[in-house]
């Protein structure tokens, strides 16, 4: 720990001298705890932090539109159009990595659950439905299902080890949380939690802010804080001493994400790719999504604010939107690629401005809980990678089978826990009438699919298929002729 004196030159030749002014007014346990939070602050880094904060929020963003491309169709797979043979080569491709003990999954997880309107992390949070799981058990049981699939398929038992990269705010909580659940039958030895940065919050004229009188507001360094906390955890040489090639990372809210998904793998390597990422189909040019295209030849995620409308409006010869790629944080990577990016580009990568309402004290010491934006916070994104892949592919994915995000509070009109839970069980009747099945909802009616946009009709029936007996709708043929009465859960002893 850095002594005083050695925080105050750091402090000074940084221009943040303020952020000691109430140290006469600390105890001397507060002290301790200031004077610890300011030791592991990067405080040699902390005049170029402010400094670029200030000056990325001053600047307007140069347009892109002149510079885009979309993805060349050599590069991309899909889940609707690529021709089945194919599919099914790279699930088998996919799963035999799996079963060498090849693949992991990270989970970004950093994130707080406020705009949920809740205080603890997302991956804990109940959607509603009938077996009542979390987010965080459904996808434990996903790893669970792939690994059994896996070993089903080529005859050897193995392991998909879990990353789990959380916060300052959600590291404690979510450790306890899969310690009081026994991690979901999984072995502990085999999940590996870690914490991402957390940098300073900054005024608009490039100061720190002070949330209190000992204390700096500080956020995590969003999802691209990923690659920094690689090497901070040493989460690369976990990987190397057990085989592991290949890493899908997911963030924690998409309630249909495929762990490990052995198409999305098999298609990657399959393709040689260092780096790739699933997309889905824009619903509309406005949809506030990012697009994975090209930029001067180079893949990059263009976010939507970024895109003149008439930009997003262009459509090609069959009518599809010719920027349809909309990205849903959802990626491969290889080992090696990850290598060479913490040791030789993580410095390079782009940081985005977040202009954020960031409660502070005032020059009197009072506590002020702004009402309009005041701060800063500069944040990395999990795509700004992109660019420095010298074999990037793309994976299109139906919507309705694999992304349903939860964000927001219920009573939203997008991405709340209605949508998220109704999504699941739309999947699950879809599941259940391919396979022959009759789902009754709660009035006795029936549960009717079309056959050309296989969704559901009425309000989908509360019938839901654990993980644990099915990961994408395969062995369900003990559901033939069979009738299921909503709310139903099937689950692996039945």
């Amino acid at each position: 720990m850095l002594s005083l004196e050695e925080v105050k030159l750091h402090l000074d030749a940084a221009d943040q001298a303020h952020v000691l002014q109430f140290w006469s007014e600390l105890n001397e346990a507060e002290r301790d705890v200031f004077l610890q939070e300011l030791s592991q602050l990067d405080v040699s880094g902390l005049r170029g932090h402010c400094e670029g904060a200030a000056r990325a929020a001053a600047s307007v963003a140069a347009s892109l539109d002149d510079l885009m491309e979309p993805v060349p169709p050599e590069f991309i797979g899909s889940a609707r159009k690529s021709d089945k043979t194919f599919l099914a080569h790279w699930e088998n491709e996919g799963l035999l990595h799996i079963s060498k003990n090849r693949v992991g999954v990270l989970l970004l997880a950093g994130g707080q659950g406020t705009r949920l309107g809740v205080q603890y992390p997302k991956g804990m949070y109940n959607v509603g439905l009938p077996s009542g799981k979390t987010l965080y058990q459904i996808q434990a049981e996903r790893l669970h299902k792939i690994q059994e699939l896996a070993e089903a398929k080529h005859g050897s038992k193995c392991i998909v080890p879990w990353y789990i990269m959380t916060s300052e705010f959600t590291l404690t909580p979510t450790e306890k949380f899969f310690k009081e659940n026994n991690y979901f039958g999984l072995d502990p030895v085999n999940i590996n939690m870690f914490e991402q940065r957390m940098i300073p919050a900054v005024t608009f004229d490039g100061k720190v802010i002070l949330q209190g009188k000992g204390k700096i507001a500080m956020a995590p360094d969003g999802n691209g804080g990923l690659y920094q906390a690689l090497v901070d955890n040493n989460v690369l040489e976990d990987m190397k001493k057990r085989g592991v090639e290949y890493l899908h990372v997911y963030c924690v809210d998409n309630i249909l994400v495929k762990m490990a998904d052995p198409v999305f793998i098999g298609f990657c390597v399959s393709k040689e790719a260092d780096c790739g990422a699933k997309v889905v189909e824009k619903v509309s040019p406005t949809e506030p999504v990012g697009v994975v295209c090209r930029v001067q030849g180079v893949a990059q995620v263009v976010e939507y604010s970024e895109i003149l409308q008439a930009t997003a409006e262009l459509r090609g010869p069959s009518g599809e939107l010719v920027y349809s790629a909309g990205n849903i944080c959802n990626h491969f990577f290889t080992r090696q690629f990850l290598q060479n990016l913490t040791m030789n580009n993580e410095k390079h990568l782009k940081e985005h401005v977040a202009i954020k309402k960031v409660p502070f004290v005032d020059k009197c010491g009072n506590e002020v809980k702004p009402t309009k934006p005041n701060g800063i916070k500069m944040e990395k994104f999990v795509f700004d990678v992109f660019p420095f892949s010298k074999s990037f592919v793309v994976f299109e994915v139906v919507r309705e089978d694999e992304f349903s995000p939860l964000k927001n509070a219920d009573g939203a009109a997008t991405d709340s826990p209605s949508t998220a839970r109704n999504a699941l069980l739309h999947l699950h009747c879809r599941w259940a009438a391919a396979a022959g099945a009759t789902v009754l909802d709660q009035d006795g009616n029936a549960v009717v699919l079309t056959a050309s946009e296989s969704t559901v009709i009425n309000a989908p029936a509360k019938f839901e298929i654990s993980p644990l007996v099915s990961y994408f709708g395969e062995d369900l043929e003990k559901l033939k002729g069979k009738t299921y009465h909503s709310p139903c859960v099937l689950d692996k002893e039945q």
